[in-house]
């Protein structure tokens, strides 16, 4: 199971895809300029029984219909398994999608983004008939952010920072400069990125450093399981459990709010091909809350020539 510090390391760029631009820039890799970013469905599974779903998959919406696949992989440690994975979600989605595909990888320490970065031949030593090499990010190559003022100007790439410095000497520094961040912007966005950061943090020191920052600021937008767990977590540690489930509980119920994400993606995907919609297809796939259904029908934009098509 998934945990929360491999959940951070993906989640954050499916919730803030502008992040993406951002992050590449950083490692002077420039990106196809999106007019849309849409959140695709991560299920790569086909009928045989072998489960494959990637991280977060995303589309870049281009200008005349062109469009382009960013897969992003979180990676805590080496395994060659995971390579037949990844090559696996490269040539899946090229295939059903018929557009390029980037395979971007994050990682929390340099070791497993060294040999994530490398190239992964598959076939002949001489002649592989695929190379898996993915684009990396880590803390050899993720800048630490310490400074408040370019903090506050990159809120959410300093969240990223600290996920990938989060074993790094100088993570206390960036979670510094990510709480004078904070401070700067409104309640609603500080307590989602407040909560954000401490699930990304997983079961870590810079966690316990984080829920230290939380408390000594007195912060109106205290993460919840910060305010519960000085409020009421006992020596014995079984609370500070309890708390932690409802924090990821929290962050759950608001990743829920993606099926309204979703929704707007499909129709503005439609209205970007130029397929008119009626009040009534748009209600219908607004007060649509099943996330398979929504991700089900968005794939289908892609191709459909009437917007009733999708339904079917």
């Amino acid at each position: 199971m998934p945990t929360a510090q491999h959940e951070g390391l993906h989640r954050i760029f499916r919730d803030n895809p502008e992040l993406y631009t951002r992050a590449f820039e950083m490692i002077d890799i420039k990106l196809p300029v999106p007019q849309e970013i849409a959140v695709i469905d991560t299920d790569m599974t086909e009928i045989l029984p072998i489960d494959r779903k990637a991280d977060t998959v995303v589309m870049f919406l281009l200008e005349q219909e062109e469009r382009h696949i960013i897969i992003t992989e979180a990676q805590l440690r080496e395994s060659e398994q995971k390579v037949s994975s990844w090559a696996h979600y490269i040539s899946y989605a090229h295939s059903k999608y018929k557009c390029p595909v980037t395979l971007m990888v994050t990682c929390a320490d340099t070791g497993t983004a060294t040999w994530a970065r490398k190239a992964h031949p598959i076939g002949l030593v001489d002649h592989p008939s695929l190379v898996v090499s993915p684009i990396v990010f880590g803390p050899d190559n993720v800048k630490a952010i310490t400074d408040p003022e370019e903090a506050t100007e990159n809120v959410v790439l300093t969240m990223f920072s600290a996920f990938c410095h989060v074993e790094s000497p100088e993570v206390n520094d960036i979670l510094k400069a990510l709480d004078h961040a904070l401070h700067k912007v409104d309640q609603e966005t500080a307590e989602a990125l407040a909560d954000q950061t401490e699930l990304g943090l997983g079961k870590t020191k810079a966690k316990h450093a984080w829920r230290k920052f939380m408390h000594a600021s007195a912060y109106r937008f205290r993460s919840e399981s910060a305010r519960e767990h000085f409020a009421t977590a006992k020596a014995d540690g079984k609370e500070e459990g309890r708390v932690e489930g409802r924090v990821e509980g929290r962050v759950e119920g608001r990743a829920q709010g993606r099926a309204e994400g979703e929704a707007i993606s499909i129709l503005r995907i439609l209205s970007k091909r130029g397929i008119p919609t009626d009040q009534a297809f748009r209600d219908k796939v607004m007060e649509t809350t099943d996330i398979s259904l929504l991700e089900d029908w968005l794939d289908r934009t892609l191709d459909v020539t009437t917007a009733e098509d999708i339904f079917e």
